[in-house]
């Protein structure tokens, strides 16, 4: 239904951003590698966020990508049986659409298996189904960007947002914080989804 957003960011947090178009404020659900980009091209004024409708019985929810081949992921992921839009989410903000595709076409299962909510069968059967779904691909560069100190908070905010208890986030954050003091956001809830 919609293809892509263009305007102003009204907001942005590591789960979600807030883009006005048209005199409206659309909000869409984004990934950790979304959250980096749009962070980087704040300062143009103008963002261009993809996106991916879903309509369910109690909900119409916007999906937000900061390119077409991050949302061909998803959109391939929320394919397979098993893996709704939340569980495709965290597998992006787990690891770099490159990544995902490499995991996948090299039939690592336990790589996935570490992302929150994708057990053992979930993580085959997204092997299994996508590996000759996703062709070939050629690897794009990361982007990283180091914030400053509120990194700690959106980090925390992310992962409570998530859905992980924020007392065993927060005792496994300050300890990320203190091994990696110029972490990024994203590198940071990177290693909390790892680490919990």
């Amino acid at each position: 239904m919609y293809d892509f957003i263009e305007g102003p960011l009204a907001e942005l947090t590591p789960t979600y951003a807030v883009v006005k178009a048209g005199g409206v404020g659309y909000m869409l659900a984004i990934s950790l590698n979304t959250y980096t980009a749009l962070h980087a091209q704040q300062d143009r004024g103008q963002v261009c966020v993809y996106t991916h409708f879903i309509v369910r019985e109690d909900a119409m929810l916007l999906y937000g990508f900061s390119d077409r081949s991050e949302r061909d992921i998803f959109r391939k992921l929320v394919s397979v049986s098993g893996v709704g839009a939340v569980s495709a989410m965290m597998i992006l903000s787990s690891m770099s659409p490159a990544e995902v595709r490499q995991v996948i076409s090299d039939g690592n299962a336990a790589a996935l298996k570490h992302v929150k909510g994708i057990g053992q069968k979930t993580a085959e059967r997204i092997v299994i189904d996508l590996k000759d779904k996703l062709g070939t691909w050629t690897q794009e560069g990361d982007n990283f960007v180091h914030l400053n100190n509120s990194s700690r908070e959106e980090a925390l905010s992310a992962m409570v947002n998530l859905g992980f208890p924020k007392a065993a986030v927060e005792k496994t954050l300050d300890k990320l914080v203190r091994d990696h003091p110029s972490a990024s956001v994203e590198e940071l809830v990177k290693l909390l989804l790892k680490s919990m």
